[in-house]
């Protein structure tokens, strides 16, 4: 990789740090949709929350090269987006492990609430980041909510497709598809554009349209949730690998003056 005028693709965050996007995302997602089941089907969707939120924490664990540094990401709560994750992430394990343990439903409300708080810390991170065109955009906070949220309520009904759930994951995926609009419109970065493009694609079409109308035939057909969760779980996982691994181009180098040598003036000019 050489350095220069020309935008490059950043090479700190790999696939590790795309994981926690995709699974923390979703785990969120689960974790909200927790909330509105009962007894052993909300333990279900909740402790399968939990795990893919601290996979994804261990995935960005596994990228750090001092692995004994992790700590250090508690310093600074007033200016780090990644440590108020951290921190959303410590209480939201500490509100689900009890809500696990205890089965009590206002725990579980709390805990999908630290989700919520969790997965838009994710959105805020990517905002704050100002030298990558295609994250610095504000339409992506909540596209990234949208995406963690319509992951994680379309496979919540696996665990129970009932009427709440059901309403849960057709509104959250509307919500994503209006969203990845949103932010397509505003990216001005061509770069980046073409890369999120077929991503982008398949997020409207197999994670909208096919997921959708699966959501409509599971009323007839129950085993058709599965093929909602597949779908909207892997059009969002493989946009926001994308977004993070693929699209995420640095702005480069603006030199509006070239000095000449041995010449005067602005701009070099005599």
């Amino acid at each position: 990789m050489s350095f220069g005028p020309n935008p490059w693709l950043q090479q700190h965050w790999d696939w590790r740090a795309a994981c926690n996007f995709m699974f923390g995302g979703a785990g969120a997602g689960l974790v909200i949709a927790a909330a509105l089941l009962e007894d052993s089907r909300a333990a279900i969707a909740l402790g399968a929350g939990l795990a893919l939120v601290g996979a994804g924490l261990a995935c960005v664990w596994a990228e750090i090269g001092r692995k004994l540094r992790a700590l250090h990401v508690f310093f600074n709560p007033f200016t780090s987006w990644m440590t108020r994750e951290s921190f959303a992430a410590v209480v939201l394990f500490a509100l689900g492990i009890a809500a696990l343990a205890t089965g009590a439903p206002l725990l579980r409300i709390a805990a999908a609430a630290a989700a919520a708080a969790f997965v838009f810390c994710q959105g805020m991170i990517l905002f704050a980041a100002k030298g990558i065109p295609a994250w610095r955009r504000a339409e992506v906070v909540p596209l990234i909510v949208a995406t963690g949220l319509a992951e994680g309520a379309s496979a919540a009904l696996i665990a129970d497709p009932g009427p709440g759930v059901l309403a849960l994951a057709a509104g959250a995926l509307i919500a994503r598809a209006l969203a990845w609009a949103r932010y397509r419109g505003a990216l001005a970065d061509r770069r980046a554009a073409a890369v999120l493009e077929p991503a982008g694609r398949a997020l409207m079409q197999l994670g909208t349209v096919v997921a959708l109308a699966l959501l409509a035939l599971s009323w007839a057909v129950p085993v058709a949730v599965w093929g909602v969760a597949a779908a909207a779980v892997a059009a969002g996982w493989r946009f926001k690998f994308v977004l993070i691994a693929r699209a995420a181009f640095n702005q480069g180098f603006a030199i509006p003056i070239v000095p000449v040598r041995g010449a005067r003036g602005e701009g070099g000019r005599p």
